[in-house]
Parts: C-alpha cells; sequence; structure tokens
C-alpha cells in the first residue's frame, strides 16, 4: 500500500520524502495551461506561458527516456509556427498597409474568387500569421508537458470501471508520443555507436521507417500486457442492467453537453443551464458507479491523492478560471490587434494568473531518486 509522501524531521529541518505525483494531477495542470493559451492571442503572455511550462518541465521531470523527448515538442512548436506563415506568405490577403515585399501572383480562375496566390505580403499579415502559429504552437507544448511530466499507463490505474475499455484504447493512443520519443533516442544512439552519424542521406530508411515500426511494436507490446493482465475484463451482468447504464451514461453525457452550452450562452433559458448540467452530472455519475461492477481488477500500489495533487490541479483550474474570466473583462489587453504596428501591453492581472502555474515546480514532492537514474 501508497501513502502519500510523510514529512520527514532531519538535523536541518523538515523535508519531504520524494515520490511520484499523480498523473492525473499533471494533466489538470497541463490543461488549465493550455486553456490559459487559448484565450489569448498576445504574444508576450503566450511566451510567458511558453516560459512557464518549460521551467516546471526542467523542474519536475525524470530521467527516463520518453521523458526527456521535452526538446521535440519545442521542434514539433517551431514547425507550427513556421508553416503558418509559410501558409500566410503564400496566401496572404493583403492585410495591412506596410509591405514587405511582393510575391509573382498566380492568375486563378473565377470558380476560386476570394483566394489569391502570391502577391503583396504585408507585415501585418506575417505578425498575425506569428500570432496565430504561436498560439497553436503553445497548446502543443502544454500536451506536451502533459505527457513528459505524467505516464499514461499509471493514468489508466485511476480511472473509473465504467470507462475502462475507452481508458484502455486512450493510454495506448497516449503513449505513442512518448514511444515515438523514446525509439527516436534508441535508433539514434545506435547510429552513433556504428559510427554512421554523418551521412544525411536515407532518412526515411535508416530514421523514419526504424522509429514507426518500433514505436508500432512497443504500443502492441503494451496492448498484448493490458490484456495479459485482464484490463477490460467483465464481470457477469443482466441485460436490463447493462441497458441502464448505458442510458446513464449516455443521457449524462448530452445533458451535460446541454447544460455547459446553456451556462455559456447567456440567449439560452436557465432551465437548460446549471439545472440540466448538475442532472447530467448525477446521471453520469450513477452511470459510472453501475459500470464500475462490470470490470473486476485489482489495482496493485494505486497512486495516493493527497494535498500536492490538490494543489497542482487547483493551480491549473485557477489559471484556466482567471484568464476565462479576464478575458470576458477586458478582451482588449488579451487579445490586442494587429492592424496597428504597436508593441502589444502585458496586462499585470494575466501575468499574475500565469505565474500561479510556476507554483508546482516547488509545491510538489521531489522526483525519486530511481527514477532520476
Amino acid at each position: 500500500m501508497t501513502l502519500a509522501a510523510p514529512l520527514t524531521s532531519t538535523g536541518e529541518g523538515t523535508r519531504r520524502l520524494p515520490r511520484a505525483l499523480h498523473p492525473a494531477a499533471w494533466w489538470l495542470w497541463a490543461l488549465g495551461m493550455a486553456t490559459a493559451a487559448s484565450r489569448t492571442t498576445n504574444l508576450l503572455l503566450l511566451a510567458l506561458v511558453l516560459a512557464v511550462v518549460s521551467f516546471v518541465v526542467s523542474a519536475r521531470r525524470t530521467d527516463a527516456p520518453w521523458a526527456r523527448g521535452f526538446v521535440y515538442y519545442l521542434y514539433l512548436a517551431l514547425f507550427v509556427v513556421g508553416l503558418r506563415v509559410v501558409f500566410r506568405v503564400l496566401f496572404d490577403v493583403g492585410t495591412g498597409d506596410t509591405v514587405l515585399f511582393t510575391l509573382p501572383e498566380l492568375a486563378l480562375p473565377d470558380v476560386v474568387a476570394g483566394i489569391r496566390v502570391g502577391g503583396a505580403v504585408t507585415l501585418e499579415g506575417v505578425l498575425a500569421a506569428v500570432r496565430d502559429g504561436l498560439r497553436l504552437a503553445t497548446l502543443l507544448i502544454c500536451l506536451g508537458a502533459a505527457n513528459v511530466l505524467a505516464n499514461p499507463k499509471r493514468l489508466l490505474a485511476s480511472v473509473p470501471g465504467a470507462l475502462h475499455e475507452l481508458a484502455v484504447a486512450v493510454t495506448v493512443a497516449l503513449s505513442v508520443a512518448p514511444q515515438l520519443v523514446e525509439s527516436a533516442q534508441r535508433i539514434h544512439r545506435a547510429r552513433r555507436l556504428r559510427g554512421d552519424t554523418g551521412r544525411r542521406g536515407h532518412v526515411l530508411r535508416d530514421i523514419v521507417v526504424p522509429v514507426a515500426t518500433d514505436a508500432l511494436d512497443r504500443s502492441l507490446l503494451l496492448a498484448a500486457a493490458m490484456d495479459s493482465r485482464g484490463h477490460g475484463r467483465r464481470a457477469a451482468q443482466p441485460p436490463g442492467a447493462a441497458r441502464l447504464t448505458g442510458l446513464l451514461v449516455l443521457g449524462g453525457l448530452v445533458c451535460v453537453c446541454i447544460g455547459t452550452y446553456g451556462v455559456l450562452d447567456a440567449t439560452v433559458p436557465g432551465a437548460l443551464g446549471l439545472p440540466l448540467l448538475a442532472a447530467g452530472l448525477a446521471a453520469g455519475a450513477t452511470g459510472f458507479a453501475l459500470g464500475g461492477r462490470r470490470v473486476r481488477h485489482t489495482r496493485y500500489r494505486p497512486d495516493p491523492w493527497a494535498a500536492p495533487e490538490w494543489a497542482v490541479a487547483a493551480c491549473g483550474v485557477v489559471v484556466a478560471g482567471g484568464m476565462w474570466a479576464l478575458a470576458a473583462a477586458d478582451p482588449s489587453g488579451l487579445d490586442p490587434s494587429v492592424t496597428t504596428l504597436a508593441w502589444p501591453e502585458l496586462p499585470p492581472a494575466a501575468v499574475a494568473l500565469i505565474a500561479v502555474g510556476l507554483l508546482p515546480a516547488w509545491i510538489t514532492p521531489p522526483v525519486p531518486v530511481e527514477a532520476r537514474r
């Protein structure tokens, strides 16, 4: 049985014992940071979110092979920004008056009127492309941080029994990116040992195909290991109980979707807002409880959910909720206009909210020594 990391008294004071944080807490924190990034197009705020996420990852990641792949997510983010700028340069609609250069314009038929290939490229259009690309890149970095900090295999053990089959599929899907990173590192080390790092030819044959094949093989081994351990095995249940469980879960999810839309849209009647959302949550929880009886599985050394997990999850919720409220109260500060060339302002309230995301670097337990090895 694994409990929360206790405090030990030493000659230097009281310190926390190292332990791995619950993976769900890291995912909640990362989703909160991603939500904050999705609510702004301010380049300074997006850069601040990137700096906060990168600092927390550097402070709390382990030395596992898949945890050392954060740099690959950074490369992917740079590729996304560059691709967005290239598309905007090629298909610029001429937004703004500051012309940087002019490309040869391709004449298109009248069927595709409104689309332009080439022509004048403006500074305002390039800045808009950088802004949109950086926001998408920040979302990718936040999700990459969750993959680096949280082990998706450990997250499976905490999923309710009613979602066990879906959780197996999601776990295998989430493990693709870490498996690709680990496979790329192993193949790179093998090529260095063979002394063929200087050759750049045959990239598809020497790198891409081995990495994809190795990652696929490891994902299949993970699925086979899950099946051999009884994941997704169902106990006997009357047909009526199974239909009732499905009806409660499906009906609850539909009510949650409608209730969420009613809460966000002020024009929807009040009965379709919070009351329907609460009814959907209650029906879904009842269906999960009934569906959990179909799956019989035991948990070996379950991950604890203690004060550090609550604190990390709260940081993500505070950042997401605060940025959402700030975007509704002051949209100009979080979404500056690019039609006029001016340095974007840095709202103090948004900076303070994003800075809350730094707290997991200090309030979480230290990384276990075995993981660092």
